[in-house]
């Protein structure tokens, strides 16, 4: 048998990059960052180090507040936790020593003024750190001992242990370290703050991000994916002669690299975006009202589903008097989305209608209407067997039913409606988007 160690989890070490070892180089800036870091190891132990130096000269009741002060200064200056001994711990330790100190100390008033600047300033440079980085409640708690420490009983070590002791010493002595103290939480505070403003940030742009991907997936990607799964699931319920099967392997051909084009642009998009040129179009295409003629043409030839578009506009479709991006975007997908759902859901249709017109508000009405057809039992062969598929067919597939729901906010995000139901025997979907004044000729513009 063969003896295997625990397996120890953490970091794993990794020697320099060789060529065939696997080894990946550092990135661009990374060794000179690590040789920042070594730089400031090494300083703040040079820092740690003269601190208690002093104390050799010092009687032996030096040594006390000069090992209080040179831990308050190690803790602070230590830029990330020491094995397991976190930022937490590190602060209670050094306020409970603190306290201990001021209890325990009876030398000479001389030798706590040596110390004291010391020992106040790494305490508050603590207090700044312990406010900003650690959770709330450990904040409160380790924050509020470390504050009173600065701000009463180092002042008080130094004062009460003078030879004339005097209230007003100790008063102007705790008054000006609990300005600098305060100073210093406000400040942290307010870095606690943007921290968390900029993770919220992140967070919310993370999540758009994800979202956008999931709404293009959706809207492009599906739509096509679905329209390629139906022509075959068609073509399994005919013979097709030669041209036939060549029109058909022409339509899937087109379809898929259409699709193919929407996943490259969404890739190239999270790849990595802060590389993209400036002059580079965007991830994804936005699609207008001018593109619905093309669509619906599209979804006539693959779908088998005769269907007709009536909008505004001259001879070619475009519509004479442009939009906003957001609106015609969002008009685009209220129609992609509902000719998907005709293809999934009633693809024995035998009409489909698109309808897109000004409505008053002003506003822009879309509208897709389907006959339903014979519902979702499908068309009959000549032969009596089952003809094109009602609907996707297989029962492996699971999930969808989100297009509307994220169609629904979208369109109310732009502060208009969308409604959905039955239309005789078929299905209606509706979208009013308002309009702004104006808003044509900003477009043009």
């Amino acid at each position: 048998m063969v003896r295997r160690g625990p397996v120890r989890r953490g970091l794993v070490r990794r020697g320099p990059a060789r060529k065939g070892n696997g080894a990946e180089p550092l990135p661009p800036g990374g060794a000179g960052r690590a040789r920042r870091f070594r730089f400031r190891d090494v300083l703040c132990a040079l820092v740690v180090a003269m601190v208690p130096i002093p104390a050799v000269l010092a009687p032996p009741s030096g040594l006390v507040v000069a090992f209080s002060a040179t831990l308050a200064t190690a803790v602070a200056l230590t830029r990330r936790p020491y094995r397991r001994v976190g930022l937490a711990t590190a602060a209670s330790v050094v306020a409970a020593v603190s306290f201990a100190v001021a209890f325990l100390y009876q030398g000479r008033h001389q030798l706590v003024g040596l110390w004291l600047p010391i020992e106040l300033g790494a305490v508050l440079l603590l207090l700044g750190r312990v406010i900003r980085r650690l959770p709330g409640a450990q904040a409160a708690v380790i924050g509020t001992a470390l504050a009173v420490a600065a701000a009463v009983e180092l002042p008080l070590r130094l004062t009460l242990r003078m030879p004339r002791p005097s209230l007003d010493a100790s008063v102007a002595g705790c008054l000006l370290a609990f300005l600098s103290m305060a100073c210093v939480a406000g400040v942290a505070l307010y870095l606690r703050i943007q921290d968390d403003r900029r993770v919220r940030a992140v967070a919310r742009a993370r999540r758009a991000q994800r979202l956008e991907v999931a709404r293009d997936l959706h809207d492009f990607v599906a739509h096509e994916v679905t329209g390629i799964v139906l022509e075959a699931q068609a073509a399994q319920f005919g013979d097709l002669d030669q041209e036939q099967a060549r029109a058909f392997a022409l339509r899937v051909e087109e379809a898929g690299l259409r699709a193919l084009a929407s996943m490259d642009h969404m890739v190239g998009a999270l790849r990595d975006p802060d590389e993209r040129a400036a002059a580079e179009p965007p991830p994804t295409r936005l699609y207008g009202l001018a593109d619905l003629p093309d669509l619906v043409g599209r979804f006539s030839a693959t779908g088998g589903i005769p269907a007709e578009i009536h909008m505004p506009g001259d001879t070619d479709g475009v519509p004479a008097d442009p939009l906003p991006r957001e609106i015609e975007s969002t008009a685009y997908a209220v129609v992609l989305e509902a000719l998907t759902n005709v293809r999934r859901h009633a693809s024995s249709a035998s009409r489909v209608v698109v309808a897109v017109a000004r409505a008053a508000g002003p506003a822009l009405e879309v509208s897709v209407v389907d006959d339903g057809g014979r519902g979702r039992t499908g068309r009959r062969r000549p032969d009596g067997g089952e003809g094109r598929p009602s609907g996707l067919s297989g029962s492996g597939r699971q999930g969808g039913g989100t297009g509307l729901i994220g169609l629904a906010e979208r369109v109310e995000a732009l502060g208009g409606t969308l409604r959905t139901g039955r239309h005789e025997q078929g299905w209606k979907v509706t979208a009013v988007l308002p309009v702004l004044e104006g808003a044509g000729a900003a477009a043009r513009s």
